[in-house]
């Protein structure tokens, strides 16, 4: 064989080789991911039965205690009936008795009256006027046996068979939820979670989020509503948390089963406000900022650059003052004091009338006015360098997109250098305005 054959059938066989390792790794991935599945079955069935067992003993208990309850209040209702009825024929009783003596008295007396001696009338005079006195013709009225109650208990025969077509009913097994997690989205101290219908016949009608730490034991709700996504704040950078959705029928009051837990985590630290300026009051964690009564005119910058392009930043306004022309909230490339206003160069941003200002000029397109609620976001990416100018200056072209209460403006904003970074800002010249940001 000469050496080109070898040549060849060497690199043939390492080529097969690197086939046979790559096919290896797929074949061991795969194998993985049927360990996984295999997994969560047995898991999840194994939560199943166990959230099952829980909830009938939790309805055997509280059906037993219910009828033990309702027993006790029939019974009381049979012990005040029998007293109330069973009282005046007791009084009647004593009444008949009293009589009874009353009488057995009057036959001894009458018969030692009648038994006297002739001459001793007396004694028989004094038996005589008793006797009228005592009213012997005066008897009590007993009642006929149709005229007193008559206790009896009606059972509802239905009930069992009403019962047992409840609980045959009662619950359900499904081996798919209808709704699962589809993406997890990270953003600065949050994830925005994204979530959707895999049952196409499920009409939902809200939807509920959970999420917990992932060395947490519980979960707690994040948002119940009808959209689809919501972004969860107050997330601690680089820690794993998972997420879990369920939906509730159109009309219906219980909910679906959990959708599968999906880990999630964000790299990105939380946005926050720089403290320390007059005229502003941050929340505790400074990613809201309340606009104070300090009569004093400046713009309340973030703490660094934490804006990068390809990314959203939201504001949400959670409380309106009186507006000014001068307002602003948008974004910038460096902190600048002496300013009152973000409408200056090297910054864009949108006033609370809904004007759009970019390096300080007003644009033509404009968006609505802010008020209480409404939801402001920056989103920006890089395009290219830019048309020079008369100096033979290139800038730096970056494509903004602001949009507010379902309207937006898109427009090209020329720098001079590239940023990779860029800080936030608002201004306020009444108070009562509070922002959030994330």
């Amino acid at each position: 064989m000469e050496e080109a054959e070898l040549d060849d059938l060497l690199l043939e066989a390492k080529e097969s080789m690197e086939a046979a390792k790559n096919y290896k790794r797929e074949l061991q991935q795969r194998l993985q991911g049927l360990t996984q599945a295999r997994r969560q079955i047995n898991e999840s069935a194994a939560q199943t039965r166990e959230t099952l067992q829980q909830h009938f003993q939790d309805m055997k208990s509280g059906v037993s205690k219910m009828l033990d309850e309702r027993l006790l209040m029939l019974m009381q209702q049979v012990d005040a009936i029998e007293r109330e009825n069973i009282k005046p024929l007791e009084d009647c009783q004593k009444l008949l008795e009293h009589g009874v003596s009353t009488a057995e008295d009057l036959l001894k007396e009458g018969e030692v009256a009648v038994s006297c001696k002739i001459g001793e009338h007396e004694n028989l005079c004094n038996f005589t006027n008793k006797a009228l006195h005592i009213q012997l013709d005066s008897l009590p009225e007993v009642p006929l046996l149709v005229e007193v109650p008559c206790l009896s208990a009606q059972m509802d025969d239905s009930f069992l068979s009403i019962a047992r077509d409840h609980i045959s009913k009662h619950g359900t097994v499904a081996s798919r939820p209808p709704v699962q997690i589809e993406e997890l989205i990270e953003r600065p101290g949050g994830i925005l979670v994204k979530w959707c219908k895999v049952d196409d016949d499920f009409l939902a009608q809200d939807y509920r989020l959970q999420y917990r730490k992932n060395s947490s034991a519980h979960f707690e709700d994040a948002y119940v509503g009808s959209e689809c996504e919501f972004i969860v704040l107050q997330i601690d950078p680089n820690v794993d948390y998972q997420f879990r959705v369920c939906a509730r029928g159109d009309g219906r009051q219980e909910w679906s089963p959990w959708s599968v837990p999906q880990l999630g985590h964000t790299c990105l630290i939380p946005h926050e406000w720089n403290p320390g300026l007059e005229g502003y009051s941050l929340s505790s964690r400074r990613n809201i900022a309340l606009r104070n009564d300090t009569f004093c005119h400046g713009v309340l910058y973030s703490k660094t650059a934490t804006y990068f392009p390809g990314q959203t930043l939201t504001f949400r306004v959670e409380t309106a003052g009186q507006p000014d022309k001068r307002d602003s909230i948008g974004i910038c490339v460096e902190k600048e004091s002496g300013y009152e206003s973000l409408q200056r160069d090297k910054a864009v941003c949108i006033s609370t009338s809904g004007a759009v200002f970019v390096n300080g000029k007003e644009m033509t397109n404009q968006l609505p006015p802010v008020s209480p609620g409404s939801t402001i976001t920056f989103d920006m990416e890089i395009v290219n360098l830019g048309p020079t100018n008369n100096n033979d200056v290139l800038y730096h072209r970056h494509r903004v997109t602001i949009g507010s209460n379902n309207r937006e403006v898109v427009f090209d904003w020329l720098l001079e250098q590239s940023c990779d970074s860029l800080y936030f800002g608002c201004s306020f010249f009444h108070p009562c305005w509070k922002v959030l940001v994330f």
